[in-house]
């Protein structure tokens, strides 16, 4: 059994696709983020980035925040939608995509998002900056997959299950003179997936609705610093 502190967010989104494919049980424990229940200091002792996802084997006693190191801990443990070590470069595929996924497409298009959506002023400068990477990352994924059916080869994996929430957002922005037909495809097909379907419909849970945000939430997620740290 697992917990997972959850939030319907994109991060959110990839643990449940995991979870939904595999059949294992687990149990969400909501974590409203626009209410400040990532300060809770419960959650802190598993998550103390105050951030969800975050999961709780407790078949292992063991506990993970940040939504790539809960993917590889579920492949690994479980051996799947990851090759074993004993199949390097197929591994080396799905890790080199997956980090490719936290470390650029997710931060990117995060930011492309604050400062369109979010932000108290429009700065044309990091529109433009935040959304033109985001669009290059999304041209990379779309070269890619222009040979193959998934990210890191024909096997759906959890660098797929990384990408997809923040790309079937972010495919949305493509200019229209600019088609990206290999990652629509890839869009298409993760989200025929039956279980992509139930990992989404998590997010319809009477407990994890919010409504539109207001100027206090805003407050509350988007002015953190130091002093916020407990």
């Amino acid at each position: 059994m697992y917990d997972l502190h959850y939030w319907p967010t994109p991060n959110g989104h990839k643990v449940t696709l995991f979870l939904e494919e595999s059949g294992f049980e687990y149990r969400i424990v909501p974590v409203n983020i626009r209410e400040g229940a990532q300060f809770d200091p419960a959650f802190l002792k598993i998550a103390p980035n105050n951030r969800m996802p975050a999961l709780v084997d407790n078949e292992l006693g063991v506990s993970l925040f940040e939504s790539g190191a809960i993917l590889l801990h579920l492949a690994d443990k479980h051996g799947m939608f990851i090759p074993p070590a004993s199949r390097a470069a197929g591994r080396a595929e799905v890790l080199q995509w997956l980090f490719w996924q936290m470390a650029g497409l997710g931060p990117m298009m995060g930011q492309a998002s604050h400062f369109r959506n979010y932000a108290p002023e429009k700065i044309p400068y990091a529109i433009d900056r935040y959304t033109n990477e985001s669009l290059r990352l999304m041209a990379v994924m779309d070269k890619r997959l222009a040979d193959r059916e998934f990210l890191a080869g024909n096997d759906y994996s959890i660098a797929d299950m990384a990408a997809y929430p923040w790309a079937k957002l972010g495919h949305a922005l493509a200019p229209s003179e600019a088609p990206m037909p290999n990652l629509a495809r890839w869009v298409e097909s993760i989200a025929a997936r039956p279980a992509t379907a139930r990992a989404y419909a998590v997010a319809d849970r009477p407990d994890v609705q919010s409504g539109e945000m207001t100027e206090e939430q805003k407050k509350r997620l988007f002015h953190q610093g130091a002093s916020t740290v407990r």
